[in-house]
């Protein structure tokens, strides 16, 4: 009878090992698992961040461009009625310039230098 209780103690034991391994394979199998999980959630998370960072940077950069935009808009407004003054000018006084010029060389006057006169 005591061979067939050691007997009946060594299973049992045997029997727990077993158990044992189960539960630590168990353990592995979720920490495993868990891991992943986590891992895949880190993964979630950051690009949400990395999402709302570009919206963020977006609204930034619209709201800061504007500016510049806005700024070359008018220079260019400034500059159209600059040109528009220029040819308004050039409309009314240009024929004027013309008739001047061709007086000029037509009726040719001659005088003498200052120079020449006082010498003389």
């Amino acid at each position: 009878m005591a061979s067939a209780q050691n007997s009946a103690g060594i299973q049992t034991l045997l029997d727990a090992e077993r158990e044992a391994q189960k539960i630590v394979q168990q353990a592995r199998e979720y920490r495993t698992k868990r891991i992943r999980e986590a891992k895949s959630e880190a993964q979630k998370e950051i690009e949400e961040y990395r999402k709302q960072k570009e919206e963020e940077f977006k609204k930034f950069e619209a709201e800061h461009s504007s500016g510049y935009k806005k700024a070359e808009e008018d220079a260019n407004k400034e500059a159209e009625v600059k040109l528009q003054e220029i040819k308004v000018a050039g409309n009314e006084r240009g024929q004027k310039v013309i008739e001047t010029l061709i007086h000029a060389l037509v009726d040719v006057k001659p005088e003498p230098s200052e120079k020449i006169v006082t010498k003389a």
